[in-house]
């Protein structure tokens, strides 16, 4: 009898590509990957919803799996994630095909809940959160290999309840993994080839984890990650309220802790953070920013910032502009503020028009890109060390530089992913640069 097979789509943030990734080892063990959604017996929509586009994608995407569900009788739809935590049994009241809704603290239990509505037919909503939840003791599957970069996932929820943000909603208040499971998972991940690792949560900077009686806060972390022998170390996302001179400091202190931040602003108004309830100053934040610059000279620092806030005046917009023009981004995520479900600044008067948020945004957009281009100019004439990660679309090695930049360069040999290569940089293009081997460098492991 050939064995069911499982296919999953993840819309939004590196956490749910994290637990996407725990969701297909989960289901590995009972079904083989499917070659495409519609080969596939079991379907997870792994989703979010901390802006309305993600959101409005994953919906329209199970309104098309209606039509498998209609020519496959025994398909199981499960819908994963943020929506699945926030909207719970009213997904199963509004799409009559799903199966299975599963909350952001029940993705371990996957594989016995499949069984129960497969199995009894049920039509299940698994979103109960609890102040008690633990993150499971986790290690990767190595049968496959591991390739050369891994997430791990440090810690979950968030307890800043920024005016605008579902996260505490759907992930729940902060939890740490404990200090030993972290650690268990690295040394696994080393010991099997993997060079690059990134730490994640929703807010890493809040890490606390326990270390026998002791508490390891997020510097404790990373240095004792940094000291495991992994090639490259990275970490997202981090609020600056929670940003601390420990952490700072790790960038002068540990070379394989690498020169990229991502540090988001939201806005460059004192009034608008305030309303947004992010806790700290414009001047706070540029100061925690020359503080990164000089502990880090190299450091590329990027952002997230949203536009047409409620109650976003001109000027409001303006200062956010000259705040780009300040710190001078690497690069820049940015959005058009949208209402959120149980958020208070849902509720906020002084709603924007959309097409003045448009306007806005595009207004940012521009300058934002101005400014990266010309961050990547700097570069030119330069050499960066790069992760090769595989070839690029135009036959090219690829890979990124300690900065998160993406190198396109020509090599001789073959360098595997993973292996680091010194590269003379000759040219930057619209979002990458390109160059050659470093005349008495070359590639090393």
């Amino acid at each position: 009898m050939t064995q069911q097979s499982y296919y999953i789509e993840t819309f939004g943030c590196q956490m749910n590509d994290r637990d996407s990734e725990i969701m297909a080892q989960l289901l590995s063990r009972h079904y083989s990957p499917a070659l495409s959604i519609d080969d596939a017996d079991v379907v997870v929509v792994n989703t979010c919803s901390i802006r309305a586009k993600a959101e409005q994608k994953a919906f329209s995407l199970l309104g098309r799996l209606r039509r498998n569900k209609e020519r496959n009788k025994d398909l199981l739809v499960a819908v994963a994630g943020c929506v699945a935590q926030q909207d719970g049994e009213a997904i199963l009241e509004r799409l009559p095909h799903v199966d299975l809704v599963i909350g952001t603290q029940n993705i371990y239990n996957l594989p016995a809940l499949l069984a129960e509505a497969g199995l009894q037919g049920r039509r299940l909503a698994a979103v109960e959160q609890t102040s008690t939840f633990e993150i499971p003791p986790y290690l990767p599957d190595a049968d496959g290999g591991l390739g050369h970069r891994r997430f791990v996932t440090i810690m979950q929820g968030c307890n800043n309840f920024c005016s605008y943000c579902v996260v505490p909603h759907t992930r729940g208040r902060e939890i740490s993994r404990p200090l030993a499971h972290v650690m268990d998972e690295v040394d696994h991940l080393v010991a099997h080839g993997v060079r690059e690792i990134t730490l994640l949560g929703q807010n890493v900077n809040s890490y606390l984890g326990a270390d026998g009686e002791k508490k390891c806060d997020f510097a404790g972390l990373l240095r004792r990650v940094a000291a495991c022998g992994v090639k490259r170390l990275r970490f997202t996302t981090s609020n600056p309220h929670d940003l601390s001179p420990e952490i700072i400091a790790c960038f002068a202190d540990l070379p394989n802790l690498c020169s990229h931040f991502h540090l988001p602003v939201q806005s460059g108004s004192d009034r608008v953070l305030k309303a947004m309830h992010r806790r700290y100053t414009r001047a706070a934040y540029l100061d925690l920013v020359a503080d990164l610059r000089a502990a880090r000279p190299d450091i590329a620092i990027t952002t997230d910032i949203i536009v047409g806030f409620p109650g976003e005046s001109e000027e409001d917009f303006k200062m956010t502009c000259s705040l780009i023009e300040e710190v001078r981004y690497h690069g820049a995520f940015s959005f058009r503020y949208s209402d959120r479900p149980n958020t208070r600044s849902s509720g906020f008067p002084g709603k924007l028009p959309e097409e003045e948020k448009q306007r806005r945004l595009a207004d940012l957009q521009d300058r934002i890109e101005r400014i990266a281009a010309e961050r990547l100019e700097e570069y030119v004439g330069n050499g960066l060390e790069v992760m090769v990660e595989g070839r690029s679309r135009s036959g090219q090695w690829s890979g990124r530089s300690s900065q998160n930049i993406i190198v396109n360069f020509e090599h001789p040999g073959e360098p595997r992913p993973g292996s680091l290569c010194n590269v003379h940089v000759t040219e930057a293009c619209r979002h990458s640069l390109r160059g050659v081997p470093a005349a008495t460098q070359g590639s090393r492991s």
